[in-house]
């Protein structure tokens, strides 16, 4: 008969039979072989337990039971009324060979399967004898002989039971493992290593504390942790084997970035840096607006309002200036900046670029933050703010669980991953920055920010006007090629501000007794706003998974002076980048009707009066000289 890994399953078939039954079963059906004394006065009662009979497996008399048709079919003929599993197996154990020996195979098998009252035809044999070999020992396992009628168990049903049970082999493995490790390491916390390793184990358990909280409930985290770094090891496994294997697929190599040749207009502040700065639009002595844009992260000045023609900025009379931020493209770095110093920045440079007026602060995405602090910071110099989906701090204390859930939840993984390292370990983000946008190479930004777009956002990025901007953008941000700017940036984005939202604008506090503070009470006056009091427009795309909706709608109830622009189908970068209709709505919405630039006071219709009567003074002291000339002759 071949070998099938299956008939392992059920060798042998069990039986429990109490002794009181057995007792009684034998000395009805056969007293004389019945080998136990009666109970009486004189004899102590027998010890009742549990006999586990153990009935080897023996196909051969399956074999015969498939056989003989009609010896199936008249099984029942030959069971006893009484008859029971345990009698046979008593009289086995109890030494009646002689009664079992003359039994025929139908009265042995009889003996060992009870009348279930079942009669059938003589035509289904083969299947009877699979029900009561089923029957036997209740649910062992029969098989027949190949080519019987039952089918040979496929390759995918063997897989599947191998799969399995290897499985459950690995499974007990590792428990074992775990049982034999935690034995070993019982005593291991008294150990001098173990002491020396404590206070460093406590402290990187309680920076990672934090990651706890991801998982489930009442599990234990040592466990858990262990799993997840073996399964992410294995996938990183994977995915190499996986990556080096595929060689007939060629592979765009990314182009080289280029760096051109340095050209930035540079100041010094104060300090002694060095600040790169950049101008478009009218002059400083005919510019009726004066704007400051900060750059985003993973930018430089040359972005300013990507795609913002010539012609508009004349029109409405407005001066653009951008600049680089410290360590970004041909700005000096600044070691221990913070948005503080950043306002600073600005302010410096208006003086130095001859802004006498207030002046207006651009903000989009990254650089909404520098924007802010101008707001918080220079408030007098500031004459109104345009914010294009400002980044919100993700960890602001003030925002409500809510309003956090609905920022992480737009985020992918990586992005939500690298705003975790800049909160957690903000040094290991220099290994992304390196492989990424400080390699050398070219990339989209979607990859290199870890960036989940909408449809408007992705048909942008694919063109090559967005491209080609991109291109240059990068390749002046990375200039120094030094990612300690870029981990800086990172850092003040997740980190403490040193100011919140709320203190841009808020209600003055008074000093009131108990009888103001009580009149104060029933009466309707509102109270008096000190910050920032001009006009503050954010423009948010409801489509934006950069920075989403719920990150403006923060900002909105901290600051309750700003006017929020819903722009309905909208991303990241599709309403402020390269829409020549965009631009010129946002710049009628701050500056109202274009008048042009400011027409200068001419200067020469002031000097011809004076050299007039220069002139005629010269004349008049001539001819005095010459008539007191002619008198003295």
């Amino acid at each position: 008969m071949p070998f099938h890994p299956h008939i392992l399953r059920r060798t042998s078939v069990d039986a429990c039979v109490d002794e009181s039954n057995l007792r009684a079963t034998s000395e009805q059906n056969h007293p004389d072989t019945y080998p136990y004394p009666p109970v009486g006065p004189t004899h102590q009662p027998p010890l009742r337990f549990p006999v586990r009979l153990r009935f080897n497996f023996n196909p051969s008399i399956f074999q015969r039971v498939a056989t003989p048709l009609s010896g199936v079919s008249s099984l029942s003929q030959h069971t006893p009324p009484n008859a029971h599993r345990g009698t046979y197996a008593r009289q086995v154990i109890g030494g009646g060979m002689a009664a079992a020996t003359t039994m025929t195979w139908h009265d042995e098998l009889a003996t060992l399967v009870g009348d279930t009252g079942v009669r059938l035809p003589a035509d289904v044999a083969p299947a009877a004898a699979v029900n009561l070999a089923a029957a036997v020992g209740g649910g062992g396992w029969y098989e027949e002989e190949e080519g019987e009628g039952k089918a040979e168990e496929g390759w995918a049903q063997q897989a599947k039971g191998f799969a399995q049970s290897t499985a459950e082999m690995l499974r007990e493995l590792g428990l074992g493992v775990w049982d034999v490790a935690a034995q070993s390491l019982a005593g291991a916390e008294d150990s001098e290593l173990a002491r020396r390793l404590r206070r460093p184990a406590a402290a990187a358990g309680k920076r990672l504390s934090f990651m706890n909280e991801y998982l489930p409930e009442e599990r234990d985290p040592v466990r858990c942790w262990v799993v997840v770094a073996a399964v992410a090891f294995v996938a990183l496994l994977v995915l190499g084997v996986g990556s080096g294997d595929d060689t007939t697929t060629p592979v765009e190599q990314p182009r080289k970035l280029y760096i051109s040749p340095p050209n930035a207009k540079r100041f010094q502040l104060p300090d002694g840096r060095h600040l790169a700065y950049e101008e478009k639009g009218i002059s400083a002595d005919r510019a009726r607006f004066s704007l400051i844009a900060p750059h985003s992260f993973l930018s430089s000045r040359l972005a300013g309002i990507p795609g913002i023609s010539t012609s508009l900025l004349e029109e409405f009379g407005a001066r653009l200036v951008t600049y680089d931020l410290p360590g970004f493209g041909e700005s000096d770095p600044h070691p221990g900046r913070n948005l503080n110093s950043s306002a600073l920045d600005m302010l410096h440079l208006a003086d130095a670029l001859g802004v006498v007026d207030k002046f207006w602060v651009v903000g989009y995405s990254g650089g909404g933050m520098h924007a802010w602090s101008a707001l918080r910071y220079i408030p007098d110099r500031v004459a109104g703010a345009a914010m294009f989906a400002p980044m919100a701090n993700p960890y602001d204390s003030k925002m409500t669980k809510d309003e956090k859930r609905k920022i992480w939840d737009r985020w992918s993984t990586k992005r939500k991953l690298m705003h975790i390292l800049a909160r957690r370990f903000p040094s290991l983000l220099r290994l992304f920055y390196h492989r990424t946008f400080l390699s050398g190479k070219q990339g989209q930004p979607e990859s290199w920010l870890s960036l989940s777009l909408g449809k408007k956002d992705k048909t942008l990025l694919e063109a090559p006007m967005f491209n080609t901007f991109w291109e240059k953008d990068v390749a002046e941000s990375v200039r120094q090629a030094d990612a300690q700017p870029f981990v800086e940036e990172a850092v003040m984005q997740v980190s403490d501000w040193g100011f919140s939202l709320s203190d841009i604008q808020m209600q003055k506090k008074e000093d009131q007794g108990l009888f103001e503070l009580i009149m104060s009470l029933f009466s309707h006056a509102e109270r008096e706003w000190v910050g920032f009091l001009g006009p503050i427009h954010i423009w948010q795309g409801m489509d934006d998974r950069v920075v989403p909706p719920s990150s403006t709608e923060f900002a909105r109830r901290m600051v309750p002076g700003a006017t929020v622009h819903k722009l309905l189908d909208e991303g990241h970068f599709s309403y402020f980048c390269f829409c020549d209709e965009c631009h010129r709505q946002i710049f009628s919405t701050l500056f109202g009707t274009p008048q042009g630039p400011i027409d200068p006071v001419p200067e020469t219709s002031e000097a011809a009066p004076e050299t007039t009567e220069e002139a005629r003074t010269t004349s008049e002291d001539a001819a005095e000289q010459e008539q007191e000339t002619t008198g003295s002759a």
